[in-house]
């Protein structure tokens, strides 16, 4: 049978399941990626289920989301996060040394590999021919303790690129094309896979941008096959030994097909606030600019910062507009500032900030109220950014070095007429500086055993929530629209994530931004009958921080009722044990308001045998039929009250410990 790459993938990690699409499959996991914003929860989710060593081939621990110390919260994380690395066998990178996602592209992405990530954009790996998959960090802790990764197969979405990019153009108008023509929830339950010939001229770096940002469209995740370009990508980074050609079939076929032929692509940009709100810049030109911001994973390759130096090299950033860089790596930094980029970056005005996500996640570089930003970073939702009233537009490099000149949103193809400026061609260094000083090792078992888990006074053991009861009777705390995100349903920022392994502190900002009432008044209902929430279309876009599920949980939430899911939410749900139901009419979320009391009842079967539940609103005399899509496993799973109590349980029956040598 003639494979594409996305099944091939799939096919050698194949442990349960059938590859049909909408079928629940389960996947052995080669490799994991946590952040320090989500990784604290998932160190406290190892120690909870008793993991003695970690059972992946390669685990890495980044520190790069919460570099600020503006008190001794992030400093007690990152110190419990390394000891933690040092426990089980994981590999620490230290504050610093990058952004996790080019990061372990450079050091351990492997061609044929699957790995799961505690951050949404992780399919940034499919760009070396991985299958990387974004999901809650209970799954990634699971991952490491050897068990399998389970998933809806998704359907695979041939997209054919052909021709060249035009000059002033880059990935990121690939991407920004993407989501033009389907919006964010066009990838939902799919794997994207880019073929054809036009893949030659696109670098692995390249493809970084592309398979990161297919997040934005819904997407599982997104593959690239492993050929020339990435062989030529690990010999830059010393490790052409770990190169394997992984290539589609040449009789491959797809579920759904596309084409792009990138000759054809111009300058977009996405406005305020969705990364689906694209546009050409053509149609934003003109719209005065206060902040441009370099970096983050969307952008982060060493040819985005060069061609922004390049372009703006010799000339200065307009008055009164900050032109903020945050380097993605420690070895983007070192071969920027060999090539003399980095001094071409200050001289036009730069400021270089910490290598790391910064920006990106709201930790530093909050816009002004009332002015506009534009970022090379991949997500724009609401409040985002650090500040609430925010005017965030995302774009490319070249587009983001047109506006530092000008001071304008600017076509940057304008920049030739402007200031009589060609499009750079930039020379990048073949080998790159690669330096590992900053990696940290897993000790040898013996050693680790002894490590001791440091834990500051700002971390909070994992809270316990019981089974899923049979009949639920409880307010609605909050009634929401489309497309809420899970930075809406839990900011982060500098002033939230330093509370990330405090659940109970972290809960209070749960829907500040929606609603400042909802964490007061759903804590009242936690002791009681909890409380219910009602969402649009795609509830809970965006993140894979679990944080967005377990502190509505800790204030009582029993089920959230919604029109559709975003698929890593969704999980993260069940994965606390809250029930989530779509509603067999969509028309009847508009019937149901704030502080209606809804009950559901007979639960345990129906969600056994399938059948629809129907939601009574008492208040209003009203029924509504909602139903579940998950598995028997996901079914068994609520049941005990999540995914840690239904491991427990099973390996209580089971009677093995998870161990050393794999018996788990």
């Amino acid at each position: 049978m003639a494979y594409n790459v996305a099944q091939k993938l799939i096919a050698s990690h194949l442990v349960a399941g059938e590859m049909i699409p909408g079928r629940e499959i389960g996947l052995h996991i080669d490799q994991t990626l946590t952040q320090d914003a989500t990784g604290t929860m998932v160190m406290l989710e190892l120690e909870a289920i008793g993991l003695d060593r970690a059972q992946t081939e390669v685990s890495v621990q980044y520190v790069d989301h919460n570099l600020l110390q503006a008190d001794s919260r992030n400093a007690e994380d990152h110190d419990f996060l390394r000891s933690a690395c040092r426990r089980f066998g994981l590999w620490f990178s230290k504050a610093g040394n990058g952004v996790s996602h080019p990061t372990h592209m450079q050091r351990f992405g492997r061609p044929g590999k699957t790995m799961v990530g505690s951050d949404s954009h992780t399919p940034a790996a499919g760009s070396l021919g991985m299958l990387a998959i974004g999901v809650g960090g209970t799954e990634v802790a699971l991952a490491i303790a050897g068990e399998p990764l389970y998933l809806k197969m998704p359907e695979i979405w041939g997209v054919r690129l052909t021709g060249k990019l035009p000059p002033w153009t880059s990935a990121k108008d690939v991407i920004l094309e993407m989501l033009r023509r389907h919006g964010v929830k066009g990838g939902k339950d799919r794997i994207i896979e880019y073929y054809g010939p036009g893949l030659a001229t696109l670098s692995a770096m390249d493809r970084h941008v592309i398979a990161n940002m297919g997040a934005e469209l819904g997407a599982t995740s997104t593959v690239f096959p492993a050929d020339d370009q990435v062989r030529a990508f690990l010999r830059s980074e010393q490790r052409e030994g770990d190169f394997t050609e992984l290539l589609a079939d040449s009789d491959a076929t797809y579920d759904v097909t596309e084409e792009i032929d990138l000759a054809t692509i111009e300058p977009l940009i996405a406005l305020p606030s969705s990364p689906g709100n694209v546009v050409p810049v053509r149609e934003a030109a003109g719209r005065p600019v206060a902040q441009v911001v370099i970096g983050s994973s969307a952008n982060p390759g060493l040819r985005d910062f060069a061609i922004v130096a390049a372009i703006t090299k010799g000339r200065q950033c307009h008055p009164g507009l900050s032109f903020d860089v945050n380097p993605s790596s420690r070895q983007i930094l070192q071969d920027l500032t060999k090539m003399g980029a980095t001094f071409d970056l200050i001289s036009a005005g730069a400021r270089l900030h910490q290598t790391g996500c910064m920006g990106c996640i709201g930790m530093g570089q909050a816009p002004a109220n009332g002015s506009n930003s534009l970022r090379t970073m991949p997500r724009n939702f609401p409040g985002r950014s650090g500040t609430k009233e925010d005017s965030v537009y995302l774009c490319s490099p070249e587009t983001a070095a047109a506006a530092a000149l000008t001071g304008t949103i600017t076509d940057p193809r304008d920049l030739t007429e402007l200031f009589d400026l060609e499009y750079p061609e930039i020379k990048l260094p073949e080998v790159s500086s690669v330096n590992v000083a900053m990696l940290e090792e897993p000790l040898a078992p013996e050693e680790a055993a002894n490590v001791a888990l440091v834990k500051g006074e700002n971390i909070s053991s994992l809270p316990v929530f019981g089974p899923l009861a049979d009949r639920i009777e409880a307010p609605v705390a909050l009634v929401v629209g489309n497309d809420v995100s899970t930075d809406e349903i839990l900011p982060a920022g500098a002033r939230v994530l330093p509370y990330r392994s405090n659940i109970p502190k972290l809960a209070e900002f749960t829907f500040d931004q929606l609603d400042p009432t909802y964490a007061a008044r759903a804590a009242r209902t936690r002791d009681s009958t909890g409380h219910i929430l009602v969402g649009g279309t795609n509830y809970g876009q965006g993140s894979s921080r679990e944080h967005a599920a377990i502190t509505p949980r800790f204030l009582g939430l029993r089920a959230v009722v919604a029109v559709s899911f975003a698929r890593i939410h969704w999980q993260n749900l069940a994965n606390f044990g809250v029930l989530a139901l779509e509603f067999t009419n969509a028309a009847d979320h508009d019937r149901i308001e704030q502080d209606d009391v809804l009950a559901l009842t007979g639960i345990h079967d129906a969600l056994v045998t399938g059948k629809e539940i129907l939601v009574q609103n008492q208040t209003r005399g009203e029924v509504y039929p909602v139903r579940h899509s998950l598995s028997s496993r996901q079914v068994d799973m609520l049941l005990a009250g999540g995914l840690i109590p239904w491991l427990r349980e099973r390996k209580a029956r089971e009677k093995l410990p998870i161990t050393a040598d794999g018996d788990g």
